[in-house]
């Protein structure tokens, strides 16, 4: 069967073979190319014959060639001309480059990793066969839209900086953006005829807005890195906290910001260590042009608070250097407003850290134990009405100090978390299932 994948970025085997730079990004997705190398070796009168297509820039030229992956096999690459930087605005010319993808390529079937951007959509509308399209729900920027502000006060909400104007981006237009994602989204979702999930959040959204869609569950397989060591409390660093990303208000690292004077009251030496972009570039004249709305927010909260110094941000970090936090930390904490089911979260139960999270979105199912009660981290829950900042956030804390207080209760969540994760995110029994799925999207189940 010919299985044309539809990815978000470029793979880093063909970034390598190109001489680009590669996207750590969606790692995951590495992992699959190698499964179903393995499949094709195990099972040559199966052969899943794989191409790829992914974006390239609007301004570069279309991009067709053939990367040799293995002895005798090769997968041929497709680079559509796409503005990743612009997933709010739809262009029709992505279609033209669809369909001579396919026209070269001529799948069987499509399968789109994601709905975040409007190319999901270019895809299904060209290719034209809703029995053989699959997606795979990653985010649903439909459903996160509405969560995008996450308790943010009106005032900060409303505000705008230099940088903002500049590049039309304040947080309402933030906002908006989601929106219209959104739109391309369900648009993409009700155009195919099978979806790939993993919580009953992705579940209940994707089979509202197509119920004649078949909804195969599907876990992911995590980057390898992240399957290797183990947390112990005797290597962490007491009081430690890990936040994976904080970049817009979605990810929550205001709830975080807010909750730690309390987390401070009872333990001083508590500290937050951020990964990916820091929003905090005020010290000169420059940093002042370029900073955020939402980064003036943080700025004004760590100085409120009197967190200087307690709060570190540490740049885009490579897998290992991922792992080293969680292993370096005492607690993993994911404050977002609305999640499926973060990969970060997923890493961290693998490597049994202590896991701090809001009960929100998909994140439940990832979370409970095969006991369908139990719990395997500390969840700050979330009322139905609206909630201001601060209830929130003396959750938040209340969480981390549980896990800062009670040691054995830390622990033991954080083994069975581990095993938990263990068997969601087990490469061998999600490979089968990928290639259960394309059977069953092409026909050639036995």
């Amino acid at each position: 069967m010919r299985v044309l994948w539809i990815c978000n970025i470029m793979l880093p085997r063909i970034a390598v073979k190109l001489g680009q730079e590669v996207n750590n990004k969606e790692g995951w997705i590495t992992g699959l190319l190698d499964a179903v190398l393995h499949f094709n070796e195990a099972h040559p009168e199966e052969e899943v014959q794989l191409g790829v297509a992914f974006p390239v820039g609007k301004g570069q030229p279309f991009l067709q060639d053939a990367l040799v992956v293995h002895e005798n096999y090769d997968i041929p690459f497709y680079g559509f001309r796409e503005d990743t930087s612009m997933p709010e605005q739809y262009d029709m010319a992505v279609e033209q480059d669809m369909v001579r993808i396919f026209e070269h390529f001529k799948p069987d079937m499509i399968h789109c990793f994601g709905t975040e951007y409007p190319h999901t959509l270019a895809a299904v509308k060209s290719f034209g066969r809703r029995s053989r399209t699959l997606i795979g729900v990653q985010g649903l920027c439909r459903v996160c839209a509405g969560a995008y502000m996450a308790n943010l006060p009106q005032k900060v909400q409303r505000s705008v900086t230099f940088r903002d104007l500049v590049k039309q981006d304040t947080l309402l237009k933030q906002q908006q953006k989601f929106e219209d994602r959104g739109q391309w989204e369900l648009a993409a979702i009700q155009g195919t005829g099978h979806v790939t999930g993993r919580t009953e959040w992705d579940k209940y959204w994707t089979c509202k807005w197509n119920p004649g869609a078949e909804y195969h569950a599907l876990n992911e397989t995590l980057r390898k890195e992240f399957y290797l060591g183990q947390w112990s409390l005797e290597r962490c660093e007491p009081h430690r906290l890990f936040f994976s990303q904080g970049d817009y208000p979605l990810k929550g690292l205001h709830y975080m910001l807010s909750a730690l004077p309390k987390i401070l009251e009872k333990y001083p030496d508590a500290r937050v260590y951020v990964a990916g972009n820091s929003l905090l570039r005020s010290r000169n004249l420059q940093g002042r042009l370029k900073i955020s709305a939402y980064g003036v927010y943080l700025e004004k909260l760590i100085s409120r608070y009197g967190l200087e110094g307690k709060v570190h941000f540490l740049g885009k970090l490579t897998a290992e250097e991922m792992k080293a936090q969680y292993l370096k930390c005492q607690a993993f904490v994911c404050a977002s407003s609305m999640e499926n089911s973060p990969n970060s979260m997923g890493e961290a139960m693998l490597l049994g850290t202590p896991v701090v999270t809001s009960y929100v979105g998909g994140i439940p199912t990832i979370l409970k134990a095969d006991e369908g009660t139990m719990f395997d981290g500390f969840c700050v829950e979330r009322a139905e009405e609206e909630e201001e900042l601060a209830r929130i956030s003396d959750r938040l804390a209340e969480a981390v100090c549980q896990v800062f207080g009670d040691i054995p209760s830390a622990i033991q969540k954080a083994a069975r978390a581990k095993a938990h994760a263990l068997k969601t995110h087990n490469a061998a029994v999600n490979n089968d299932r990928l290639i259960e799925i394309y059977k069953n999207v092409t026909g050639k189940t036995e």
